[in-house]
């Protein structure tokens, strides 16, 4: 399979996005466009979107302030799954990220979330906490912390 297209994604592709996280999440936990659209128009709040074979694969949503960044969502259709989306998302996220002048990345996991936990562990992320009974079941949240490389000076930075 070849690697997703990662591109930007705005407000305005919010109900695609809001499509996308229903597709990847229970009933629950799901996202709507108004909601993900407000998110993208506050400041420091952006969103990747993933491309497969010409086709939305899955998109990531962070944002970045004073120096530090956090995952508010990753979201990878079922059918994309195991294909790399994910893994490619969260680089693309984390270059960003620093990109955009954070040293550090936050996430929440369900610690029953094990794939998951295996993509952010590979990533780099460790564990930092646990927010107790934090997810709509009940489940606790691992709160994960990985360093964020700063992008490479260009010719004549």
């Amino acid at each position: 399979m070849n690697a997703p297209t990662i591109r930007p994604a705005g407000a305005e592709a919010a109900d695609l996005l809001a499509a996308l996280h229903a597709e990847a999440f229970r009933p629950a936990d799901r996202w709507g466009a108004q909601a993900i659209g407000l998110l993208l128009g506050l400041p420091g709040h952006f969103a990747l979107l993933a491309e497969s074979g010409g086709a939305p694969a899955g998109f990531a949503m962070g944002r970045v302030a004073a120096g530090e960044a956090e995952v508010l969502t990753l979201a990878v259709r079922p059918a994309r799954r195991r294909e790399g989306t994910g893994r490619a998302l969260m680089r693309a996220l984390m270059a960003e990220a620093a990109r955009r002048g954070a040293e550090a990345l936050f996430l929440e996991v369900a610690e029953g979330n094990a794939a998951a936990r295996m993509l952010y562990a590979g990533l780099g992320a460790t564990e930092a906490g646990r927010r107790r009974r934090y997810y709509p079941d009940g489940s606790d949240a691992l709160v994960l912390r990985a360093a964020l490389t700063p992008p490479a000076a260009g010719p004549g930075a």
